[in-house]
């Protein structure tokens, strides 16, 4: 009996202890602008903006010139399609640390969503311009994607190639030189282009469906109708579903 109250005793002390513990450490957490900055990473990446924004907050209020939670934080605030509030925390960000490269090529982005053509170029340009940025196919991929939507198809088509030469993998470089080629008519480059995207990565919707236009573009009907009918039960989008159909009845 005594040897069973021990064991609950030494039980019961460990249970004391463990809470304990787990309260210094909830309290250090609070105190830490690293541990709140990677919670609204993981917030972010989960698209909970709202609770990423509260966690960048915090982290701020901790540290108010943590350069990397304002570059976070204007994310998240684009992620909700407040561009003009993401936008003053890049710029806060850029304030603090000008030689942060990624947060010009965010700003860049916020401003081409806004319509600020000229201001998005320059922000590209100077991500560009800086030699020790590796992650440079993501400006030439926004110029690419700026300059198409301003109607400059070759412009476009230079600085996407630029952009998949530097990241051979990058599938979003692959679907935007795929829309590049649709516009220039070269069906048979943009089916390869969408076809490289899709590489390890053939359920994705979206790039299946530019194939299947490419593939009905160039006269290849059984093969769009095809990528046409295995993707339409799973397209969530109206829109599309509604160009699918008419696609499909044109093919019939």
């Amino acid at each position: 009996m005594k040897l069973k109250f021990i064991g609950l005793l030494f039980i019961l002390l460990s249970l004391v202890f463990c809470a304990s513990t787990q309260k210094k450490i909830e309290k250090a957490r609070m105190k830490d602008p690293q541990y709140q900055y990677n919670m609204g990473l993981f917030h972010l990446n989960r698209n909970n903006p709202d609770e990423a924004i509260r966690y960048f907050n915090s982290a701020l209020a901790l540290n108010p010139r943590y350069d990397l939670a304002l570059n976070a934080l204007g994310l998240a605030y684009s992620m909700k399609g407040n561009f003009e509030e993401a936008v003053r925390q890049y710029q806060n960000c850029i304030n603090i640390n000008p030689a942060l490269t990624e947060v010009h090529n965010n700003l860049g982005t916020a401003y081409q969503e806004m319509g600020l053509i000229d201001k998005a170029e320059q922000e590209f340009r100077v991500a560009i311009s800086d030699v020790n940025y590796r992650s440079k196919e993501l400006p030439y991929y926004n110029l690419a994607r700026l300059y198409l939507e301003q109607g400059k198809v070759e412009e476009a088509l230079s600085y996407i190639e630029r952009s998949i030469e530097i990241n051979k993998s990058f599938r979003m470089g692959y679907n935007l030189r795929g829309n590049i080629l649709e516009r220039l008519s070269r069906y048979e480059e943009a089916i390869e282009s969408y076809k490289t995207a899709l590489k390890n990565l053939e359920g994705d919707v979206d790039i299946s469906f530019n194939l299947a236009v490419a593939y009905f573009k160039n006269n290849e009907l059984s093969k769009a109708k095809e990528i046409f009918e295995k993707i339409y039960p799973r397209v969530s989008d109206l829109e599309i579903k509604k160009k699918i159909d008419e696609y499909l009845r044109m093919i019939k």
